[in-house]
């Protein structure tokens, strides 16, 4: 028990930049009393004791605004954060390290018996507001998208946004190129929050392409050196140097800062 206490409370210092003391974890993270008195409630109920478990689960979601129906189903490490509105239904099962923001919504479709909420495999994020309905799954790793309705199951490790919920980026599709994108921002120093696929908005897939155009390009030179420097080994003599290439910086405004006059005049006479 003591174990996953300190599992709990690591866990939020992990994801909250904010937390700033164990003491302030204890006392004034309504999500990680919501998760201790669930458990408590989840006991009750598999012993047979449903009233005393709702009833708990009742008080809780008044302490804490966050109601977690005592048959649900909790992993090890879950984060609720901020919590206020979330909404955990009965045949809900969420896995180890997943975690939730306010207002998420693990809700069924049906009134019928039986498995009618959704499962959340390990590590899966779901942002604020979010709705995921009926029993289907959403593969580990996975990132649901704010205030995203989602009703299909989710491929591992996939990235959905929308009403109703769409892929906007899987694994797969965006592996191979991710590291050499990387290799590029880092050398042009961009900073790699453009370049990450839980961002799939227009502005990240203008900077891919843009990072896959200056890749082709590299690859052009690099070719055009070769057989330039293949052609100076055949003619005996060096090639003549290519003009120097610089980088014109700009001013506060954005406009380009014109050259010194001595130095404009130092060209001349140097022409």
């Amino acid at each position: 028990m003591w174990q996953r206490l300190r599992e709990d409370i690591q866990c939020v210092f992990e994801r909250d930049p904010a937390a700033r003391s164990v003491r302030e974890v204890l006392t004034a993270y309504p999500g990680l009393h919501a998760v201790w008195l669930h458990r408590v409630s989840h006991t009750l109920w598999q012993r047979g004791l449903l009233w005393p478990a709702r009833l708990l689960s009742h008080f809780g979601r008044g302490l804490t605004g966050i109601e977690i129906h005592p048959a649900a189903r909790l992993g090890r490490r879950v984060f609720i954060d901020h919590g206020m509105g979330v909404v955990i239904g009965e045949t809900a099962e969420v896995g180890n390290d997943c975690t939730l923001y306010h207002g998420v919504t693990l809700g069924g479709t049906s009134w019928a018996g039986g498995k009618r909420h959704p499962t959340l495999e390990a590590g899966v994020v779901v942002g604020a507001g979010a709705k995921i309905l009926g029993p289907i799954r959403i593969g580990a790793g996975a990132r649901v998208g704010s205030n995203a309705v989602v009703v299909r199951d989710v491929p591992p490790g996939a990235t959905v946004v929308g009403i109703p919920a769409r892929i906007v980026s899987e694994p797969a599709q965006a592996a191979a190129p991710d590291a050499r994108r990387q290799a590029i921002a880092e050398r042009m120093g961009f900073d790699a929050y453009g370049l990450t696929r839980e961002m799939p908005d227009p502005v990240a897939h203008a900077i891919n392409g843009m990072l896959d155009h200056i890749h082709a390009m590299d690859e052009c030179i690099q070719t055009l050196s070769q057989r330039l420097h293949r052609l100076e080994g055949e003619a005996g003599e060096p090639l003549p140097a290519p003009p120097p290439c610089a980088v014109t910086p700009m001013d506060e405004g954005g406009a380009a800062e014109q050259p010194a006059a001595g130095s404009a005049s130092r060209t001349g006479s140097a022409s």
